[in-house]
């Protein structure tokens, strides 16, 4: 080796630890970050049906309100918030055709946030494709839009997939299209059920039976939709 090379060694050597302390310290604030929310959703005895009317009672009347529920989503899946409630609670605020609009854009582009936390922590090593684990990681990243369609109809945990997809580096086109088209059906179940409402004190909510019925049907669908998945996945191996 000469002086050369070994200085590029050097180099790269001392890129690669500059690099792993750099995630280390954005895992760590992170970390932090999620404590902190925590920590305060305990203190107040939040939770997350009291977060989500709270942000409801504030920008229900806002002109501002589409654009503070997306701010709000985007940051949601570094505060581990539930994209259920926040979905539920669009529709209630915004109705079912302009509630289905803002939740798109919201919940894909939350999605591309922990995605690229993932990707900025993640791997792009080959794993062992004889191994079982191994060998769904190769499919995933050989069948990406497939495969993440599927997880979103399978309803697996919504920001888990987005991590541990951008940790595998997953291509993002490929993750966001499989992204939108696999949520689309619970999205429009949880937006209408939000719609649904028509008034909500605190106490027993006023529904309208016509939207809660259609979503509840889409939702049924969705699950079974699910359920064949899950046996075609199993029958696989």
């Amino acid at each position: 080796m000469t002086g050369g090379d070994a200085a590029v060694v050097v180099a790269e050597r001392a890129r690669s630890r500059r690099r792993r302390w750099q995630r280390f310290a954005v895992a760590g604030i992170w970390l932090v970050l999620v404590g902190a929310f925590q920590a305060w959703a305990l203190a107040r005895g939040v939770t997350p049906a009291e977060a989500a009317t709270d942000l409801v009672d504030a920008i229900k009347d806002s002109a501002w309100g589409a654009l503070v529920f997306i701010v709000v989503y985007l940051i949601r899946p570094l505060l581990l918030f539930s994209a259920a409630v926040l979905t539920v609670a669009a529709g209630f605020l915004f109705g079912p055709w302009w509630g289905v609009l803002v939740v798109v854009v919201a919940a894909n582009g939350s999605a591309m946030v922990a995605y690229a936390v993932g990707r900025w922590l993640g791997t792009d090593s080959q794993p062992d494709a004889e191994k079982r684990l191994g060998r769904y990681v190769v499919r995933l990243r050989a069948r990406s839009f497939e495969t993440v369609a599927v997880m979103r109809l399978l309803f697996l945990p919504y920001d888990l997939v987005n991590y541990l997809c951008g940790f595998l580096r997953i291509r993002p086109i490929p993750f966001l299209a499989g992204t939108a088209i696999g949520s689309a059906p619970a999205t429009v179940a949880f937006v209408l059920f939000g719609a649904s409402i028509e008034d909500f004190d605190g106490g027993v909510p006023s529904l309208d039976l016509t939207t809660l019925l259609i979503s509840v049907g889409l939702l049924l669908a969705a699950i079974g939709a699910a359920e064949i998945l899950r046996r075609r996945e199993r029958s696989r191996g």
